[in-house]
């Protein structure tokens, strides 16, 4: 049984037309990787020296559990357990279905954990595996429309950080999140994985390409086309709210 089913490249997008100029809609914001980085290190180790003492932990750890140590395999679900359930949630709507298809993914690592590349992070494996079955399960689950739209000049996707101060209650943020996740929800699993990867989890596009088996170029150009369907089905349910808001106003007006 294969762990790691294979992804599929798209179509090259057609063009659309251009939004009207300094036409801008307001948009959420659910990465904060701006925010971050203004942060003060609290750590006295550079990102990458952390991210390789990370990468040597794991590794250290797989081959502990390759020889039969299962202490060794617990640490490693405890230490990505959380991570990935973050990563199937966020792809999949049924909390019930992300924490089984996470427990899934975990079993089918300990299935094939003789078959792991120690050029690999052990996280990029394990994400790979929990994002194509989270492919699988939506392609099961409903067949998805593709939204139109396209164009040239790929729009910036403000998501404002949940972490920073917000004039709004926590409900309201409470609230942004799931339409946000709503909206993405609409895309193609081919474009929401992308979409989770880079604009959640604040991946980069090289480890995105390994995790879903795809080309650095056509995971740019997956980024860039799931921008803009964003983009166009947020605008239009903005425009939906909208209207929805002001019609009760406009049958009270004698007018």
């Amino acid at each position: 049984m294969s762990a790691e089913p294979s992804s599929q490249v798209q179509a090259a997008p057609s063009r659309g037309t251009q939004p009207a100029p300094g036409a801008r809609a307001s948009y959420p914001s659910v990465s904060g990787r701006s925010a971050r980085a203004n942060r003060p290190r609290m750590s006295r180790l550079e990102p990458t020296d952390r991210a390789s003492e990370e990468r040597a932990l794991d590794h250290d750890l797989v081959r502990r559990a390759q020889a039969g140590e299962e202490a060794a395999f617990a640490s490693l679900v405890q230490r990505h357990e959380r991570r990935a359930l973050r990563v199937a949630r966020n792809l999949i709507p049924s909390d019930e279905d992300a924490r089984d298809l996470t427990q899934e993914a975990f079993l089918r690592v300990f299935r094939h954990l003789e078959r792991f590349d120690f050029q690999y992070a052990f996280s990029t494996w394990l994400h790979r595996i929990v994002t194509n079955l989270a492919i699988d399960h939506l392609r099961k689950r409903r067949p998805v429309a593709a939204l139109g739209g396209g164009g040239e000049d790929e729009p910036s996707l403000e998501l404002a950080d949940e972490d920073a101060p917000q004039p709004a209650a926590r409900l309201e943020r409470e609230e942004t999140r799931s339409e946000v996740l709503a909206v993405l929800d609409t895309l193609a699993p081919h474009f929401k994985s992308v979409m989770v990867l880079r604009e959640l989890e604040g991946l980069g596009c090289p480890e995105i390409a390994e995790i879903v088996g795809a080309t650095h170029v056509t995971v740019r150009w997956r980024l860039h086309r799931a921008r803009k369907l964003f983009l166009e089905e947020w605008e239009r349910r903005q425009r939906a709210g909208l209207s929805a808001r002001t019609a009760p106003n406009a049958e009270r007006d004698p007018s």
